[in-house]
């Protein structure tokens, strides 16, 4: 059973995966640099390039395959939930973590962040945040099996929330 991470950017996916990880000895995969190491291009590149429809494409890829693989740790990018395909293959062999946090702590975390494009091109940084998570936040929480709130946590809180998530429901199962 995989231990899979959604949520926005910015609310600790990639942090908590990597500790999550070292603590059950398990390999980490992020599914944005998966997608990099298969395209030989950066994130901005690839929509710059071809677009959003398809980076969403090669993301779609990317969750087929994990959900053929057992004994990861997935830090899915925030828009994975987008394609039902995608959130059914990880649930497949998973058990999803919606890691959630406010626009403010989103924004203070992510506002450096020059690998992932802007989503419209024609917001603010803030509203962007605001429309990304109205429209994201009942996809998120059709997908989880467990919310987890990040904002004000430590990332040690937050992993040991994770592995009690995994002891109270190891299958997975709804």
């Amino acid at each position: 059973m995989n231990i899979v991470l959604i949520g926005y950017r910015g609310t600790g996916k990639s942090t908590v995966g990597k500790v999550v990880a070292a603590r059950v000895g398990r390999e980490l995969i992020s599914t944005d640099a998966e997608i990099v190491r298969r395209a030989k291009q950066s994130v901005p590149d690839i929509v710059a390039q071809r677009g959003w429809d398809h980076f969403r494409d090669l993301e779609s890829e990317v969750c087929r395959d994990l959900a053929g693989r057992d004994q990861l740790v997935v830090d899915t990018g925030g828009g994975a939930i987008l394609r039902p395909q995608n959130v059914e293959m990880l649930k497949r062999n998973g058990i999803l973590f919606w890691l959630t946090a406010t626009v403010e702590t989103i924004a203070k975390r992510i506002g450096g962040d020059t690998q992932r494009p802007s989503l419209t091109g024609a917001k603010s940084f803030v509203e962007e945040i605001q429309d990304g998570l109205l429209e994201r936040t009942p996809k998120y929480k059709a997908a989880a099996h467990h919310v987890i709130e990040t904002d004000g946590h430590s990332i040690a809180e937050i992993v040991d929330e994770i592995l009690g998530g995994i002891s109270r429901n190891p299958s997975g199962a709804e």
